[in-house]
Order: C-alpha cells, then sequence, then structure tokens
C-alpha cells in the first residue's frame, strides 16, 4: 500500500472518530422522544421509611429559622390548610409557617412506588433535589456529594460517615446509607426500563454548604474565599461583623456560585465535575448504567453559556445517550415573557428546557374563559416554538404543572389570570382555591389529551393525575392522595374566610384517562417522532385538527375545545387523505369519513 494511501486512511479514520466524538456531544438522545415525564417532589411524594423521618435540627439553617415548641412531622392525611396544635399556638398566618413543615417523603417511598408509576405507563423520572440540604425543597444544598439523610433509612449513621471526610477532596468520599438507597433506586428503576434524571443546582447553595461554612469562619484565610461573590470580609479588628456576600436574586439564603467570564470558577467548576462523575458512573467503571440518565439543570440562564459547554461535554463523556433539561423560563416576568431558549440548543448545551411556553399555549386555548385563544392562534404558537426548537422540540419537557407554579386542576379553576403570577391566595385574594368542577375536569382531560398527542415529552407533576389541585408554592406542593390512605376533607381557608369541603381522595377516573392516553402515545410512535400539520374548519374556531404522521402511518386529532356542541364535515378534512374508515382511540368507534361527526364540548378523538 503506498504511503499516500495510509495516510489518507489515517487521516479519513482520525476525522471519523472526530467525527464521532462530536455526534456523541450534540446528538438528542433518541429515547427522550419516547419518554413519559414524572416529577416527584420527593418530601411530598411517599413516606416509605418514618424511622428516618426530619427532627427539629434537621432544620437548622432553613427558613424561618426557627423550630417551634412542640414542633412534629405533620400528618400525611390532615386538611392542607388546617393548623396543627403546635401551629396554632404560633399566632401566625398559614403561609409565615407552613415551610417549617417536614411530612417525610424519601427514597423508599418512591422505590416502593415504582410499580404504581410503571402501571401508569411511566417510563422517565425527574426528581427535584436530593442532595443534603435542610429546606423542604433542597433547592439549598450543604452538600452535592450526599444524598439528604432523611431521604435514608441511617440519618445518625450517615453523619458520622460525612464527618470523617474531607468534602473538597473527592477521593475521601464515602457512600452512605442514603446514597447507598440512592444507587438502589437507580438500580431499581433501570431494572424497569426507566430512566431517572435529578436536579443540579448549580447556580447557588445553601448557606449550610460546607465551603460557604468555611468562608464564614476562617474568612480571608479560607481556601473557599473565592467559590462565591463575596462583597466584603469581615475585619476582625473591629465589634462589627461586615462580612457581606450576594445571593441569588438577592436571597441571602442562597449565596450565589462565584463566575467570570468563562463561567463557573475554577474551584467549585471542578467539585462539580466531580460530582458529576459521582452520580452518572458511582462504581467507576467507565459503563453509566449504575449512574443517572441525565440532569435537570436549575435556574440555568443565570450561568454563562461556557460553563454549560463544559457541563455537556463532562456529561456525554461519562454517557453519550444522557439528556439534559435546562429550566430557563421567564426572561422578563414583570412584563410576562419568556425566553426563547434556542440558545441554549445548539448541540453544545442542553437537549431540552422545561416547556412552559407550551403550559400557557394550553391554558390560553383549552382551560382560559374569558381571555381564549383559537384553535389558528393555538397552532401559530406551538409552530413558533417549534420553529425556535427545531429537532430539541421532540424532547422538550412539555408540562402542565410543576413545583413552582398552580397545579393544573388550580389553573383550570383560575384560568383567566397570567400564567404563575399571582397564583395562589397569599398573592391574590381572589384566587379560588376549591377543587376543580366537572366541566373544569373535562378541559383538564381534554389539556392532558392534547399533550400526549402533540410533539414534545409529555411531564406529569406528581398527583396530577390523581386529582390533586393547589395553587402555585408553597400549595403546589401538597402530600401526594394515595389510594390506601383516607384524607380528611379541605374545609379550612387560610385565612378564616368561609369555602366548600372538598373531599380529597384519587380521583380514579381521571386516574384511567391518564393510563388510556399514555398507553396511546406509547403504542403509536407517529405521536412521538412524527411531523405534525395542523388543518381548521371554517367557522369552527374551538375546532383544533392535527396530523401526527411516520413512515407513511399517520393519526389524526380532532378537538373541540368550547363548551358547546360542534358539528363538522370530515369529509372536508384534507388531512384524513381520503380514506374512509378509522378507528377512535380512545372509545374503539368506528368513524366513517364520509359523515358528519358532533363533538361533545371538550372532547377530543385520536383517529387510526
Amino acid at each position: 500500500m503506498k504511503l499516500k494511501t495510509i495516510l489518507s486512511l489515517l487521516l479519513f479514520t482520525s476525522l471519523q472518530c472526530s467525527f464521532q466524538s462530536i455526534n456523541k456531544i450534540d446528538l438528542i438522545p433518541d429515547w427522550a422522544k419516547e419518554a413519559i415525564w414524572y416529577q416527584i417532589f420527593p418530601e411530598r411524594f411517599a413516606n416509605g421509611d418514618k424511622s428516618n423521618d426530619p427532627k427539629a435540627f434537621d432544620m437548622e439553617g432553613a427558613w424561618p429559622y426557627f423550630t417551634p415548641h412542640g414542633w412534629q412531622i405533620h400528618p400525611w392525611t390532615s386538611d392542607w390548610y388546617k393548623l396543627q396544635p403546635w401551629e396554632k399556638n404560633l399566632n401566625k398566618n398559614f403561609y409565615d409557617i407552613v415551610n417549617i413543615r417536614r411530612y417525610g417523603g424519601d427514597l423508599q417511598g418512591v422505590i416502593d412506588k415504582l410499580d404504581y408509576l410503571k402501571e401508569l405507563g411511566i417510563n422517565s423520572i425527574y426528581l427535584n433535589p436530593i442532595f443534603e440540604a435542610p429546606s423542604l425543597h433542597k433547592y439549598d444544598a450543604a452538600m452535592y456529594h450526599h444524598i439528604d439523610n432523611n431521604f435514608g433509612p441511617d440519618p445518625e449513621g450517615d453523619r458520622i460517615i460525612w464527618s470523617k471526610e474531607n468534602p473538597s477532596i473527592p477521593t475521601t468520599w464515602q457512600w452512605s446509607s442514603a446514597d447507598k438507597l440512592f444507587l438502589n433506586l437507580i438500580k431499581e428503576v433501570h431494572k424497569r426500563g426507566m430512566k431517572i434524571i435529578i436536579d443540579g443546582v448549580f447556580n447557588h447553595t445553601g448557606t449550610r454548604f460546607w465551603a460557604f461554612k468555611d468562608v464564614v469562619k476562617n474568612q480571608s484565610e479560607s481556601k473557599f474565599k473565592n467559590w462565591y461573590f463575596i462583597n466584603k470580609l469581615d475585619d476582625p479588628s473591629t465589634p462589627e461583623n461586615e462580612f457581606d456576600y450576594s445571593g441569588w436574586y438577592g436571597v441571602k439564603d442562597l449565596p450565589e456560585i462565584k463566575e467570570d467570564e468563562n463561567g463557573i470558577v475554577e474551584g467549585p467548576k471542578e467539585h462539580i465535575k466531580a460530582i458529576v462523575k459521582r452520580w452518572m458512573d458511582p462504581n467507576g467503571d467507565g459503563d453509566p448504567s449504575d449512574g443517572i440518565d441525565g440532569w435537570r439543570l436549575d435556574v440555568a440562564e443565570m450561568v454563562n453559556h461556557k460553563f454549560w459547554v463544559d457541563f455537556r461535554k463532562w456529561v456525554r463523556e461519562i454517557n453519550p445517550n444522557a439528556y439534559l433539561v435546562g429550566e430557563v423560563w421567564w426572561e422578563d416576568w414583570g412584563n410576562y415573557k419568556m425566553f426563547n431558549a434556542s440558545p441554549w440548543l445548539k448541540g453544545d448545551q442542553f437537549d431540552a428546557v422545561m416547556n412552559y411556553r407550551f403550559t400557557r399555549a394550553i391554558k390560553d386555548f383549552v382551560l382560559a374563559d374569558k381571555i381564549k385563544n383559537d384553535a389558528v392562534a393555538f397552532a401559530d404558537t406551538i409552530k413558533s416554538i417549534m420553529n425556535n426548537y427545531r429537532d430539541n422540540y421532540y424532547v422538550m419537557m412539555n408540562l402542565l404543572g410543576s413545583h413552582d407554579t398552580e397545579r393544573l386542576g388550580s389553573l383550570a379553576v383560575n384560568p383567566d389570570g397570567q400564567y404563575d403570577h399571582q397564583g395562589n391566595i397569599r398573592d391574590n385574594k381572589y384566587f379560588n382555591i376549591r377543587k376543580p368542577n366537572e366541566t373544569e375536569k373535562k378541559k383538564i382531560m381534554l389539556a392532558a389529551a392534547l399533550q400526549f398527542t402533540l410533539p414534545g415529552a409529555p411531564t406529569i407533576y406528581y398527583g396530577d393525575e390523581t386529582g390533586m389541585w393547589g395553587g402555585d408554592d408553597p400549595d403546589c406542593r401538597k402530600p401526594m392522595v394515595w389510594s390506601n390512605f383516607i384524607y380528611e376533607s379541605e374545609s379550612v381557608h387560610p385565612y378564616n374566610e368561609s369555602k366548600p369541603i372538598d373531599e380529597v381522595k384519587i380521583d380514579q377516573g381521571l386516574f384511567e384517562w391518564y393510563k388510556k392516553i399514555i398507553s396511546i402515545r406509547k403504542s403509536n410512535k407517529e405521536l412521538s417522532h412524527g411531523s405534525i400539520q395542523f388543518e381548521f374548519v371554517n367557522g369552527k374556531e374551538n375546532i383544533l385538527i392535527y396530523k401526527r404522521e411516520l413512515d407513511d402511518k399517520y393519526i389524526i386529532i380532532i378537538a373541540n375545545s368550547s363548551t358547546v356542541q360542534e358539528e363538522i364535515s370530515l369529509k372536508e378534512i384534507k388531512v384524513l387523505s381520503n380514506k374512509t374508515l378509522f378507528t377512535d382511540l380512545i372509545t374503539n368507534n368506528i368513524i366513517q369519513s364520509d359523515k358528519s361527526l358532533l363533538l361533545n364540548p371538550l372532547q377530543i378523538i385520536v383517529l387510526k
């Protein structure tokens, strides 16, 4: 073989390897297009092990910085707004003390409910933060390299393990009982053919974070003083404490990790890289199957793009099929402007974002009463977002509720305000805290059916499938409703006004509806991978029609967003492609395309 030929082959091989390496970084994981996400807020999902329930000292360092006399774990099944005796003794408003509550949800509870999720049809789980932290929400990490000890089986034993480590030196890190239980959770998730991602909060820590505590203690002598935005160190020659630092959005509870023009600075950056390795390949053998399948990244728009470029490389070097989803949300909250997140979706940072733009579009088309978009406006909105996000749109987390907004149930009851603005009765005295009525339930069902038949990865916030309701944080964080518990009815108003008595139990009909639409999506790849084509009927502004097509197979969806019956002529619908007989996958009824169709109020049909 000639030298020139050999050199050409070597160059080709090198370029091919380089191309494959790049693809590992920039390709969207194909499995994420078929993901059915279920978001779990661990402290409120299930208490599988009462022996690890938090004690008063576990909350030290968390708002509101005091533990009342008589404090105890809150009864899981109690009326949400009802104050327990120790709460009444404080003579404070419900919203001033609700964050002192702990209900005892833990990782054993998640493991115990995996078969429930499997029955529902879930194949992907997103966990809100699980790292050690004093708060109920865990967005104020005390450390990233350990799971919260109250989520594991031996809180006291875990404290002993922590004391033997140097948190700044990864080679000293051990595996606590909570860590091991989490690794078992990963194993059980994967055993069921499911994926799991966790929340990475790398813009800020809590004040109990080991590095920040060292800065507070040692000031100018601390090796970690450059990890944070320190405005002023304490002058030991004066009686005052001049120490000052920047918090996330000015919140001093959440010291902000320092950045420069390249993103997070070197010290915390290297620590975060070690954290990525720890949870993505726990035993370090190069096989990521024992680790998490990706990350949800908190307040991602507040971290420099250059850091996320590096972060993606770290992640994809460990697991080329890992999924990264960013929280990129409000560009201007005051003016109700959401980000176009395309700068984060160029293949070098995230695969997806939490698609709150989708939520708002569904709200304005299905849930709204007074200010309602028609089918054309809804389709234009979806097409606009898809044009922004292109192929990434198919892996967007398309959600209808989350831990940061009013639940879908309460959004249906209060549909005409601005989404995620004054979404609870603390901030808006006109916000209605009651349970959805039957018409509103039909709207919820239609919203969910659209979610599962449109492009993007549908995401369920825990309990929405059972009919839970609640306003914006904290009311969206009620304990999960389970069939084996008897719950107190909600009869108490947080401001002692009258309210209807609302029974709290699983809405079995709604649960079965979710099971059905999930099954339809999973059984028809057109709904996860297929293209979309919209069509409209003259004079029927509330009738939405779209075609999902893949490899010459297609499904037609027809939805009526109005609360009155509508009649349409099927033979005038072009996307039916002159076929004559269809099956409605929801009812199994046979539909003839040369007939007229009566659509009931808020009805959807899925034709194949």
